[in-house]
């Protein structure tokens, strides 16, 4: 069972404006019973970002961060997430110039392993985040699977996101077990049905199998679990109420 969870502030993106907006963003968050966050860039500086979350009881785990600033001034970015608190330096899936084919494919891969490694000297790991473009076929096997096969499980972890490997057409239970210990952080987010068409709901809402996702995801070494809805119906602070709502009874 877990023993908190967390919000990726993509959720609350639009509500993430200026220091004020934030601070009262952490406030809402930690009151609605998340304990951690994860960030989808900063609007402040890092270091003022950092400090407003630990004010409000709220650790960063992680990051959706700047490929282009990984690539071209790794330095900054270890600095910055010092300042922030977390040792997982993330993308938020791979830039799109780099999907297209197996030489691209291999591109990112080999600069990925290259940017892990020289973080990995200063105690930091790379982490991916996955979309449902993933799981597209590439040859005899999907780009998850050449991702897994490839990527240094010494120095990268994944994101996995429960929500775009159901898209995808993957078994997220699956997933989890053939990732097993390669997980820091889960995104746990629900699909429903709506006019036939895949929509982003609240955790509990949708037709994923949450308690079965968390009941591998346990087994199997997650450390993490970040709440994220791409997109809710109204106030997405209501949305995160009811997700956290859901979420209590799996905390021991």
């Amino acid at each position: 069972m877990m023993k908190q969870y967390g919000v990726q502030l993509y959720t609350i993106r639009e509500q993430m404006t200026d220091a004020a907006a934030i601070a009262a963003s952490f406030a809402r968050i930690k009151a609605l019973g998340y304990d951690e966050v994860q960030t989808a860039g900063c609007k402040i500086p890092y270091d003022e970002f950092g400090r407003l979350a630990r004010a409000h009881g709220l650790s960063i785990v992680g990051t959706h961060d700047s490929w282009d600033q990984m690539l071209s001034d790794l330095d900054a970015v270890m600095a910055n997430h010092r300042a922030l608190g977390t040792t997982n330096i993330g993308i938020g899936g791979m830039p799109g110039a780099y999907r297209d084919s197996r030489e691209g494919l291999e591109t990112f891969i080999r600069l990925a392993n290259g940017i892990a490694a020289k973080i990995s000297r200063h105690g930091f790991k790379f982490t991916y985040h996955n979309h449902s473009f993933e799981f597209a076929k590439m040859g005899q096997q999907t780009l998850m699977e050449q991702l897994v096969a490839e990527l240094d499980p010494q120095t990268t972890s994944f994101v996995l996101d429960t929500y775009w490997v159901q898209r995808g057409g993957g078994d997220v239970r699956w997933w989890i077990e053939k990732l097993k210990g390669r997980i820091d952080i889960l995104h746990l987010k629900d699909m429903a049905v709506v006019d036939n068409e895949p929509r982003f709901t609240e955790i509990g809402q949708g037709n994923l199998n949450m308690p079965g996702i968390i009941a591998t995801a346990e087994q199997c070494g997650v450390r993490y679990y970040v709440v994220e809805q791409d997109t809710c119906p109204g106030d997405p602070f209501d949305s995160l109420r009811i997700s956290s709502d859901y979420l209590r009874r799996f905390i021991v």
